[in-house]
């Protein structure tokens, strides 16, 4: 689906700090079939943007060392929300017990952003569009498709997010038998909600991201053969779509689905 503008409160955009710039492109450019334009970004080195067919998908850069010392040198992908005024939900988000990890700051002429960290310790961004207004596609294969919090406190999680954005959360049971919680915004969805499990292991808080495949079997075989391991094995939720969890070759968590197709367009 091409998207031409966001809802204020939608998942809009997703990039990857990576220590290993040049693997990550190959990987994810090579396993989702997509374009790369670098954009230089001076001293901060290059912000590689994913597009197909000439509209943005994602983007990448490479984790500098003060990153890397913040982080043990883990990749991650960074979750971002539209809103309308970055300076306003920056000011709401400390009001409900986030805290500001970096802005609000201007990007160029593409939109003003912050950094986030949510109560439970979740962290994510907000985006104020201008020139650049997120992902145009949604949905397709090798556009994102969704985004879920991982958490230790479900509750406090959905009152500052329904806060923040005015979502509702809506629980209802997962494939392997334990909650899921829906955010809903508008009567659309929005994005999902777990708790994290003991069975993880030692797991932060964290927004994680959905890349949409065609076909999921194919798409994991690849990916494997890329140097990628699963994490969690396919599974398939009724009228939504087969999904798997893995850990990409330079080890940033990231998931993929193949959507029912009842529900493409």
């Amino acid at each position: 689906m091409e998207v031409t503008k966001h809802q204020p409160g939608m998942f809009s955009w997703a990039d990857l700090a990576t220590p290993d710039l040049e693997g990550s492109k190959k990987f994810y450019t090579e396993l989702l079939g997509l374009d790369l334009v670098e954009m230089p970004m001076g001293e901060y080195g290059v912000y590689a943007m994913l597009n197909k067919g000439g509209k943005t998908i994602c983007a990448m850069y490479q984790m500098d060392d003060s990153m890397k010392a913040q982080t043990g040198g883990h990749p991650f992908w960074q979750s971002y929300f539209t809103v309308d005024d970055a300076d306003e939900s920056t000011a709401k988000a400390r009001d409900l017990g986030g805290d500001v990890v970096m802005g609000p700051l201007d990007v160029f002429d593409s939109g003003r952003v912050s950094v986030l960290r949510d109560p439970t310790g979740a962290i994510f961004s907000i985006w104020q569009p201008k020139d650049h207004i997120g992902a145009e596609l949604f949905g397709e294969p090798g556009a994102l498709a969704w985004n879920e919090l991982y958490t230790n406190d479900t509750e406090t999680a959905a009152g500052f997010y329904g806060g923040l954005f005015g979502w509702s959360a809506q629980k209802g049971p997962t494939p392997d038998g334990g909650e899921y919680f829906e955010y809903r915004l508008d009567d659309r969805s929005a994005c999902g909600m777990m708790e994290i499990k003991k069975e993880w292991g030692e797991v932060p808080p964290n927004w994680s991201i959905y890349f949409a495949v065609a076909d999921l079997d194919h798409a994991m075989k690849k990916a494997k053969d890329m140097g990628a391991s699963e994490v969690v094995p396919p599974m398939e939720v009724e009228d939504v779509g087969r999904f798997c969890l893995m850990r990409d070759p330079q080890n940033a968590y990231v998931s993929f689905i193949q959507i029912d197709p009842k529900l493409m367009p």
